[in-house]
C-alpha cells in the first residue's frame, strides 16, 4: 500500500510538472508557434498568434496578442490586436463553450460561409472593432464598434446565432452605401426574427431613430421610423433610391415620420419635407394597407421637367385604394388644387374636383408624345367630376406650329380623361375661353370653344374667334374610333381671306378682308401625316363681291 500510495503522489507530481511546464511553455514563442501549428495542420482552420499570456491577477482569463483567424479558403473572420477569453468551470464539459470573449481593436468579418466556428461564449464583448458583412446582402462595413451579444452561439450559416441578445455602438457605418455616424443598436435574435428594439444614428447631418423587426421569412416591419433634418445627396435616380423598399419579401411600415428633409439626386430633389406614412405594406411590387395615413408638405419637390412649391399632399389609405383628402400646389407661378381617389380594383384615378389658375406654362418640346403613350397598368382610367381654369398663359413653341393662349380661362364637367390607359376627351362637357390668342402667328381675341364628347365622337358645338375686323365661327366633329375621322364647317366674316395660309391651306387667289366659308373633312389618326387625309372645299367673297372656290383632295388644292 505504501508503494501505490508513492506511486500515485508520483504520477501527481508528474502531471503537475507537466502541467506548470506546458503552462510557462504555452506563453513562450515556441509554445505558441507549436500550438499555431497543430491548428492549422489538423483542423479546418488557419490560425495566428504571436503571443498567449496569462496574469494570476485575473486567474480565469487568457490574454492572446495579434490574433488572425478563420476557416481555410475564406477570408479571415477574426484580426485583433488582442483577445481576452474568460474561462468557468464549463470548460471540463464543454472545453469550447467559455464565459467571454473579448476582442479588442481589429476586424470582425461576418462570413456566413465560414461557419460555424468551433466555440461559443456566454458573452461576446467587442471593444473598439470594425465589422464587415460581404456576404450578407447588407453591404456593411462598420468602425469603432463596442458592445456585445448575449449568449454568442454562431451556427452554420448565422454567426451571431439564433438566440441572443444584441447591443452595439459604432463610431461610424456605411450601410448600402449610406453613411452614419454614432450609432446605436439595441435589440435580440430570437429564433431566426431580428428585433431592433432601438435604433439611432447620425445620417445625413441629421437623426435617425427606429424600431424594426425581421421575420424568419425575410419579410421586415418598421414598427417606428423617424428621419430629423436630414441632408443627403445621391448619385441614384429616384427610382434606383427608392429601390431597396421593394427587396424584401415584404415590408410592413407601420409608422414613418420625416420633418425638415432636403434630398436630391439626378433629375430629382425635395426641400423642407415634411412627410407622415401610417399602417403600408409592400410585397410583389404592390401595396396594401388597412386604416393607413399619407401626409406631405414641402417647400420644392423637382422630378424631371417638373417643380412643385409649397405642394401639401393629404390621403386615407384603404383596401379600396386611396381617398385623395387634400393636394394643392404652386406650379409655374400658378396654383392647382385637387381632390378625390383612386380606386384599386378598377385602376381608375375619380377627382372631384381640379382647379388651376395663374399658370404660365410652356408645354415640353414632347406634349405630344406623352400624349399618345400608353399609361401605366395602374391608372387605367381618369375622371374629373368638375373642372375649372381661370387667368392662365399656355404657350407651345413648337416650330412646326406654335401657339399661344393668354388669360385662358376653362370650365368642364362629367369628364373621363383617361381611358383604357390612353389619354384624351372621352366624356364629357368642356369649355375655354381667352382674351386673346396666336396660332402660327395669326393673333385671334376672345378665342373660345365648347365642346361635347361621348364614347363615339367629340362635338365642338362653338368655336369662335375675333380678328382684327371680323369674326371666325366653326363647328366640328371628330370621331372617337383610331382613325379620328373629322367633319369641319367654318366661316368667316370680314376676315384677312388668306387667314388660313399659316394653318396649312395653300395660297388663295383673292386678297384682302372678306368673307369664306370652309368645308373640310379627313382623318387626325396619331402616326399618319396630316395633309394626304385632308378633302373639302373653301369659297371666298372679297370686299368688291369678286369669288373663288378650291377644292381640296387628299391634302391637293385645286381651282382658281
Amino acid at each position: 500500500m505504501k508503494f501505490a500510495g508513492k506511486f500515485f503522489f508520483a504520477l501527481l507530481i508528474a502531471i503537475f510538472a507537466v502541467l506548470v511546464a506546458g503552462y510557462f511553455l504555452a506563453q513562450t514563442p515556441w509554445g505558441t508557434g507549436k500550438i499555431v501549428r497543430w491548428v492549422n495542420g489538423n483542423t479546418g482552420y488557419n490560425l495566428q498568434i504571436r503571443a498567449v499570456s496569462h496574469s494570476w491577477q485575473a486567474p480565469g482569463h487568457i490574454m492572446l496578442s495579434g490574433v488572425t483567424f478563420g476557416r481555410k479558403g475564406h477570408s479571415p473572420t477574426l484580426v485583433a490586436k488582442q483577445v481576452d477569453i474568460g474561462l468557468s468551470a464549463r470548460q471540463f464539459s464543454e472545453p469550447m463553450h467559455v464565459d467571454t470573449i473579448l476582442l479588442d481593436g481589429g476586424t470582425l468579418n461576418l462570413l456566413p460561409s465560414a461557419a460555424p466556428l468551433p466555440f461559443q461564449a456566454e458573452r461576446l464583448q467587442l471593444t473598439n472593432m470594425a465589422i464587415n458583412s460581404p456576404e450578407t446582402g447588407w453591404n456593411l462595413t462598420a468602425q469603432r464598434v463596442s458592445g456585445g451579444l448575449v449568449p454568442w452561439k454562431p451556427e452554420p450559416g448565422n454567426i451571431l446565432g439564433k438566440d441572443t441578445q444584441i447591443q452595439l455602438s459604432a463610431g461610424s457605418l456605411l450601410l448600402n452605401g449610406i453613411p452614419a455616424t454614432n450609432v446605436l443598436i439595441q435589440g435580440k435574435i430570437a429564433q431566426q426574427e431580428v428585433i431592433l428594439q432601438t435604433v439611432g444614428a447620425d445620417i445625413a447631418r441629421g437623426a435617425l431613430t427606429a424600431s424594426a423587426r425581421r421575420n424568419s421569412d425575410g419579410s421586415w416591419e418598421i414598427e417606428m421610423l423617424r428621419l430629423n433634418d436630414i441632408r443627403l445627396q445621391t448619385a441614384k435616380s429616384l427610382a434606383d433610391f427608392l429601390a431597396p423598399l421593394a427587396t424584401p419579401p415584404s415590408l410592413m411600415i407601420d409608422r414613418l415620420e420625416v420633418t425638415g428633409a432636403r434630398m436630391e439626386g439626378p433629375q430629382w430633389a425635395v426641400t423642407d419635407l415634411n412627410f407622415s406614412l401610417r399602417n403600408l405594406a409592400l410585397a410583389n411590387g404592390e401595396w396594401s394597407s388597412n386604416d393607413g395615413q399619407i401626409s406631405l408638405n414641402a417647400s420644392d419637390i423637382i422630378y424631371g421637367p417638373f417643380q412643385f412649391t409649397d405642394p401639401i399632399f393629404n390621403a386615407d389609405l384603404s383596401a379600396d385604394g386611396i381617398k385623395i383628402r387634400q393636394f394643392s400646389s404652386r406650379w409655374e407661378r400658378g396654383m392647382i388644387r385637387a381632390d378625390g381617389e383612386w380606386l384599386r380594383q378598377s385602376h381608375t384615378l375619380a377627382l372631384n374636383e381640379v382647379a388651376v389658375a395663374g399658370l404660365e406654362y410652356t408645354l415640353p418640346a414632347q406634349w405630344k408624345t406623352w400624349w399618345q403613350t400608353a399609361l401605366p397598368d395602374w391608372l387605367k382610367t381618369v375622371t374629373v367630376g368638375r373642372f375649372s381654369a381661370s387667368r392662365n398663359l399656355l404657350i407651345d413653341i413648337n416650330p412646326d406650329f406654335p401657339f399661344q393662349f393668354t388669360s385662358l380661362d376653362g370650365d368642364g364637367s362629367g369628364l373621363t380623361l383617361v381611358k383604357d390607359n390612353q389619354w384624351g376627351i372621352w366624356q364629357g362637357k368642356l369649355s375655354f375661353a381667352a382674351a386673346g390668342a396666336t396660332f402660327n402667328k395669326v393673333d385671334v381675341r376672345r378665342p373660345s370653344v365648347s365642346l361635347n364628347a361621348t364614347p363615339g365622337s367629340i362635338a365642338l358645338t362653338e368655336l369662335s374667334a375675333f380678328t382684327e375686323k371680323g369674326l371666325l365661327d366653326a363647328k366640328a366633329q371628330v370621331s372617337q374610333t383610331a382613325e379620328r375621322a373629322l367633319s369641319l364647317q367654318l366661316t368667316g366674316k370680314g376676315v384677312p381671306l388668306d387667314i388660313l395660309h399659316n394653318w396649312g391651306w395653300p395660297a388663295v387667289p383673292l386678297s384682302g378682308n372678306g368673307n369664306l366659308q370652309l368645308s373640310l373633312q379627313g382623318r387626325l389618326q396619331a402616326g399618319l401625316p396630316l395633309a394626304p387625309g385632308m378633302n373639302g372645299t373653301l369659297h371666298l367673297t372679297d370686299s368688291k363681291g369678286n369669288q373663288a372656290q378650291q377644292t381640296m383632295h387628299q391634302g391637293t388644292v385645286t381651282g382658281n
